[in-house]
Formats: C-alpha cells, sequence, structure tokens
C-alpha cells in the first residue's frame, strides 16, 4: 500500500489537467489488479478533486451561472452524510486556501445545527484538531485562520454547558491558547484572535438558539472568563509596550492591533443582557461587574491605555480611544465618593494630555473617538465633580478651544460635533443644579462655542455655493437635533448670546441691503449674502427662540 499513498500525494501536486489523465490511468490500474483500497483512495481523491473545482468556480469564476451551480452542488455537499470526513480531507489534502475555507464553513454549519446536532465526542475532537491545526500552521490565509477561529468560537458557545466525566470540557479557553501566546509572533496573534472571536461571538445573540440559552451562557462566561481575559490582555499590552515593539512590522503591528481589539471586546461586552444601541443612544453606561472593581482602583490601568495612544501609530490609536471611552463610561456605583474622584482627575490628566498634544488629532477616527470620550466625561459624572479636579480650568479651556476649532472647520467629521455639543448641551444644563464653590467657567466658554457654531455656518455658505458642496442645512434632523443642543449652550449665558444674534444679523442684513443698491454687485454675491441671511434666521434665531426669549430679539 506504501506505494499507493505515494502516488496518491504525487497526484495531488498535479495541474488539474493532469491530475485527472492520472486519475483514469490509476483507474484502469485497480480494475486491472481488484486493489479495493487502492480504489477507495482513488474515489475519495476524486471527490477532494471534484471539490477543489466547485471551490475554484465558486470563488474565481466572473460567470454568474457557473457559480450557481457550484453552490448548488456545494450545498449538497454539506449536507451530505460524509461531509464531516471530506471536510477532514479538505484540510489536510487540499491544495487551495478556498477548499480550506469551504472545509471551516461547511463544519461551523455542522456544530450549530439544531436538529440532529454532532455527539459531544466528535465535537471535542473537532475543538481538538482545528486548535491543532492553527498551531502547525500559522501562516495560513487570512480570511482560512478567521473561519477556522469562528468555528472554534461557535463550537466553544454552543457547548459552553456540555459535560464530560463532571468536567465542562468546552470552559478552558485561556489553557486552550497558552500554547499559542508562548510560541511565535504569529502563533501569538492567533491565541489572542481565538480570545477576541470568542469574546464577541459569545457576546452576541445567536436567531437559531433561544436568547434565555444565549444570556445563560454570556452570564455563565461573564463570571467565569472573562474578567481573567481582560486581564490578560492589559498584562500582554504592557509586554508589547515595554518591548518597544517595530510597529512597522506587519506581524507585531497586527498582533498589538489584535490585543487592543480583545480588551475593545472585553469592555463592550453586554454585562448585564441589556444590548444598548449606541447608534441610537451613544451615552450609555458599561455595567462593570463589582469583581472587576481591583482593575479600574489600579490607576495603571487607565495609564496603560493612555500611555499607549501617545506611543503607537494613528492607525492604532482609534482602538485605543475606544478602549478609554468604554472606561470612562463604567457605572458609578463602582466606585465610593473618593475612589470616584481619584479615578475622574487621572481621566481628566488623561483627555487634557491629549489636548496638549493633539498631533494624532488630524487624524478622523481619532478625531471621531475623541470626541465621543469628551461627550463620556459629562454623560457619566457630574458638573458639581468636574469643577472639584485639581486642573478643571486648564482642561475646560482646553476643550472649549478644541470645539471652537472643531466648530470652524465645519467640513472636517461633520458626524463628530454631535458629541461636542452634546457635551456642552449637559455642562449647559447643569449649571442651575452645581452646589460646588469651585467656579464653573462656563459663563466665559459657552458664549464662545454659541459664537463659533453660528459664525462657522454663516462663513459655510460662501464654500458651499463656490464648490457645490453638500448643504448641511439640507439636512432636516440633523438641523433639529444640533438646534436643541445650542439651544441650552446659548441659554447658559443669554444676554451675551442676545447681543451677539443682534450683531450678527445687523451686520448680514446690512450687507444684503448693501449688494441690492448697488449697481456693481454680481448675482452669486448676492446669493450669497441671501444664503447667508437664511442661515442665521434657520439657525441663530430658531435656537434663540427655542431659549423662550423671543421677546429680547424684536429689535431685529
Amino acid at each position: 500500500m506504501t506505494r499507493w499513498f505515494l502516488l496518491f500525494h504525487t497526484v495531488k501536486h498535479l495541474g488539474t489537467r493532469w491530475s485527472l489523465l492520472v486519475f483514469g490511468l490509476c483507474v484502469c490500474v485497480c480494475l486491472l489488479c481488484c486493489d479495493k483500497a487502492v480504489c477507495v483512495l482513488l474515489c475519495c481523491y476524486q471527490g477532494l478533486a471534484q471539490l477543489e473545482i466547485l471551490c475554484k468556480q465558486l470563488y474565481e469564476t466572473t460567470d454568474t451561472s457557473v457559480r450557481h451551480q457550484a453552490e448548488k452542488a456545494l450545498l449538497e455537499f454539506t449536507n451530505s452524510p460524509d461531509c464531516l470526513s471530506k471536510c477532514q480531507l479538505l484540510l489536510e489534502r487540499g491544495s487551495s486556501s478556498y477548499s480550506q475555507l469551504l472545509a471551516a464553513t461547511c463544519l461551523s454549519k455542522l456544530v450549530s445545527r439544531t436538529s440532529n446536532p454532532l455527539p459531544l465526542e466528535q465535537r471535542i475532537d473537532i475543538r481538538n484538531y482545528v486548535l491543532n491545526y492553527l498551531a502547525t500552521r500559522p501562516k495560513l490565509a487570512a480570511f482560512v485562520t478567521q473561519a477556522l477561529i469562528q468555528l472554534y468560537a461557535r463550537i466553544t458557545k454552543l457547548g459552553w454547558f456540555d459535560c464530560q466525566k463532571d468536567d465542562y470540557v468546552f470552559r478552558n479557553v485561556i489553557a486552550d491558547v497558552t500554547r499559542f501566546l508562548q510560541d511565535s509572533v504569529e502563533h501569538c496573534i492567533i491565541g489572542v484572535t481565538i480570545l477576541s472571536q470568542l469574546t464577541n461571538e459569545i457576546n452576541q445573540a445567536d436567531t437559531t438558539h433561544p436568547l434565555t440559552k444565549h444570556r445563560k451562557i454570556a452570564s455563565s462566561f461573564r463570571d467565569s472568563s472573562l474578567f481573567d481575559i481582560f486581564t490578560l490582555s492589559c498584562n500582554l499590552l504592557k509586554q508589547a509596550s515595554g518591548k518597544n515593539l517595530n510597529l512597522n512590522d506587519e506581524s507585531q503591528h497586527g498582533l498589538l492591533m489584535q490585543l487592543l481589539k480583545l480588551s475593545y471586546n472585553c469592555l463592550n461586552y453586554d454585562f448585564i443582557g441589556t444590548s444598548t444601541d449606541e447608534s441610537s443612544d451613544d451615552l450609555c453606561t458599561v455595567q462593570i461587574p463589582t469583581s472587576w472593581r481591583s482593575a479600574f482602583l489600579d490607576s495603571s490601568t487607565l495609564q496603560l491605555f493612555f500611555n499607549l495612544y501617545h506611543s503607537i501609530p494613528p492607525s492604532l490609536s482609534p482602538l485605543v480611544l475606544s478602549c478609554l471611552v468604554q472606561i470612562a463610561s463604567v457605572r458609578r456605583s463602582l466606585f465610593n465618593n473618593a475612589e470616584r474622584a481619584k479615578f475622574l482627575s487621572h481621566l481628566v490628566d488623561g483627555v487634557k494630555r491629549i489636548l496638549a498634544n493633539p498631533q494624532c488629532l488630524p487624524d478622523p477616527n481619532n478625531y471621531h473617538e475623541f470626541c465621543r470620550l469628551l461627550a463620556r466625561l459629562k454623560s457619566n459624572y457630574q458638573l458639581g465633580e468636574l469643577v472639584k479636579v485639581e486642573n478643571y480650568p486648564e482642561v475646560i479651556r482646553l476643550i472649549a478651544n478644541f470645539t471652537v476649532t472643531s466648530l470652524q472647520h465645519w467640513e472636517f467629521a461633520p458626524n463628530s460635533v454631535h458629541y461636542l455639543l452634546s457635551l456642552w448641551q449637559r455642562l449647559a444644563a447643569s449649571v442651575p443644579y452645581v452646589k460646588a464653590t469651585e467656579p464653573h467657567l462656563l459663563e466665559t466658554y459657552t458664549p464662545e462655542v454659541t459664537k463659533a457654531y453660528i459664525t462657522s455656518r454663516l462663513e459655510s455658505v460662501h464654500v458651499i455655493l463656490r464648490d457645490g458642496l453638500e448643504d448641511p442645512l439640507d439636512d432636516a434632523g440633523l438641523v433639529q437635533q444640533q438646534l436643541d443642543q445650542l439651544s441650552t449652550i446659548g441659554r447658559c449665558e443669554y444676554e451675551k448670546t442676545c447681543a451677539l444674534l443682534v450683531q450678527l444679523f445687523d451686520q448680514a442684513a446690512q450687507s444684503y441691503q448693501e449688494l441690492l443698491q448697488s449697481t456693481n454687485s454680481s448675482s452669486a454675491d448676492v446669493t450669497v449674502q441671501e444664503g447667508r441671511v437664511f442661515s442665521f434666521c434657520l439657525t441663530s434665531v430658531g435656537e434663540a427662540c427655542k431659549t423662550g426669549g423671543c421677546n429680547k430679539l424684536m429689535c431685529i
């Protein structure tokens, strides 16, 4: 039989046409020799070759009809009784990455099915096989590695409560990845990605399984494994930052990125099953368990992420800021008053350091995440607590300057302005309730924010008409939202706001009147000034009326 195995492996590495020719010759030899074992082997090869051809047709062809036929044939393969054995053959002997992807995808479907599920022993074997396969092949195509990691995560989640001899056989997740973390950089990336994908998989509800089962698994994972995984990610980040990684190296860059994703997935976990939608309300609270207190009472955790922000390239720092957004949002009840004040002080110090060294903020992703971080300062803490921070006067000045600059550059990351206005709206709304004796200084800075918003909208008219840009005032929903925010901000020092509105309207109206009376004015100049007057009336007067101070603008 040895010669037949050698023949099989030789044939496998030939091109498709030559391999089929050799296969035909081998069949003739089998018929002459009546070697049943060889016949079975060659039949397996034939099925393997056909599957690889179908994979190429599915992923590479541009002919939709050919792709449709390949999809149909592969669907039949997935539902066939020998799918499991053929998937292993594809992984072991497949000559293309697409065949490996097909095998991983089919195995995921097999372990996920609710009817006729695979036996426990078989699922354990698949789990162990996948781990060994990844450990011995660290340089697979990225999409193959991802599919296999997804398979591991799915098996682990669905088997979380499965026991064998009183042992929860799928819960030793950190032990499963330890050998990866102790090997090469490529192996470390795989190990960290396994934990990250597993955390994300368990955190997401599966429509094919009951929600109650999902919450039971998610709660058990939270209580038994999640904090250990988060602690591991922080320790690995500390080790990585202390080694002066060469982030120009693709592997080391990828490792740090996966570590940051793992940390974020831990912090973004749905701890109590509320599953809030950040797209509708970005000011939610992170319900960190009480058992995690030690990680947040220790300022080194917060300092780790601020230090990373200043030491890594802009391509990775948005992930750091995303982690900081979550950390800034931890529930207030996690701390007592003294602990909360200390934590807030470290948080504000970190924000001040970013504002004082804004080199990375021109990156749109960094800018957006930093605006979210600023908004969380007020959503999770009271103004009376903020003013007691030692460097509050300097920080509020820097935030005001940052906001004014951002509003003046209205065309840059317009979706992020919402978070800045939200911050100032909440600060202004809190003024009547502040009992602290320390000055909040909002009477100094809210008029600057109001002025920057209004003047930037007036000045944008010329640029929009000149360059044919999309007019932000055409978005009625956005305008309404910003007017709601601005009305609260302007109310903080309404006398100054009113004086500003009167001054700007007089200037706009006078310029418009002069253009109408001038014989040398162009239609373009008139259009620009009309746009400014309209913009002023829509934003400024609308904002003023929302404050209930319309009577003060009767002079207009």
